[in-house]
């Protein structure tokens, strides 16, 4: 980012992407965290974690990506505008399993054979699915089938659901009845307070500092204040409005994102 070596920094602090050395431990994001955690680590079977557009969902699975140990193995499915059978595929694909095409059923058997083994050489499989509120329910029943796979004390798959909160009304469809019943943990994720929404722009920039950088008076408490009234908290938001203002300060050459600054961020975002 152009502003960088202006204000001092080591890699642009508030950028879009999912970046797990950013995570930031607000109280929601700690629990959802240790929540996915607790569930595979004790095989709890499914997990449903929801939150608004942009509340920071995929970057708490990527840092449980870089959390878990050795002996777990993932699939991470992003693709959820596919058919029942496509997701069969893109997990065993995604796991490395050298499958055999044919039917589900045929598939769901090997599947199946694969996770036994992996049992039996103490290997726990995670499934997990980002933005999930976009599988049919077709979808999400062939996903509640996987929760099938068991033995007669353990699951032999981890399955984990990230969507936005319509995932959580298309779980109330009576069709998926028994896949909400299967849910061990379910977690919303809220927006951040004002005051996480402060420590959340300081503990970015502070991660992105270079050695002996001060940042204590880049934002002023009235910045604050209204980068939280704008964005209501929400981290997507924030690293957007953060970046356009301090891309606006680079600009007047300030080293001050004071309340003018923001609002002159605020109004380009408006009219981009």
């Amino acid at each position: 980012m152009v502003y960088n070596k202006f204000f001092g920094f080591k890699e642009n602090p508030f950028n879009q992407t999912p970046d797990s050395g950013f995570f930031f431990e607000s109280l929601g994001h700690k629990t959802a965290l240790d929540a996915l955690l607790f569930a595979i680590r004790q095989r709890k079977g499914f997990v449903v974690i929801t939150g608004e557009v942009g509340a920071g969902k995929t970057t708490i699975a990527r840092t449980l990506l870089r959390k878990l140990d050795r002996d777990v193995k993932t699939a991470l499915v992003t693709n959820t505008t596919i058919s029942p059978k496509g997701i069969l595929t893109l997990i065993m694909e995604d796991l490395g399993i050298h499958y055999r095409n044919g039917s589900k059923d045929k598939l769901l058997i090997q599947l199946n054979n694969y996770l036994l083994e992996q049992m039996a050489s103490d290997q726990n499989v995670v499934l997990m699915i980002d933005e999930a509120q976009n599988l049919s329910p077709a979808c999400l029943e062939e996903v509640r089938m996987l929760s099938n796979l068991e033995t007669e004390k353990e699951k032999l798959i981890q399955i984990i659901l990230l969507g936005q909160p319509e995932l959580r009304r298309k779980l109330e469809l009576s069709s998926l009845a028994q896949l909400k019943q299967r849910i061990s943990i379910q977690y919303h994720l809220n927006a951040l307070s004002p005051e996480d929404t402060k420590n959340y722009i300081v503990h970015r920039l502070n991660h992105a500092k270079l050695n002996g950088e001060d940042y204590s008076g880049l934002f002023p408490e009235g910045s604050y204040r209204l980068i939280y009234e704008f964005t209501k908290g929400i981290p997507r938001v924030i690293n957007n409005l953060c970046d356009h203002s301090l891309l606006a300060g680079y600009i007047a050459e300030t080293k001050k994102i004071d309340e003018a600054i923001v609002r002159d961020a605020m109004t380009t975002i408006r009219h981009g």
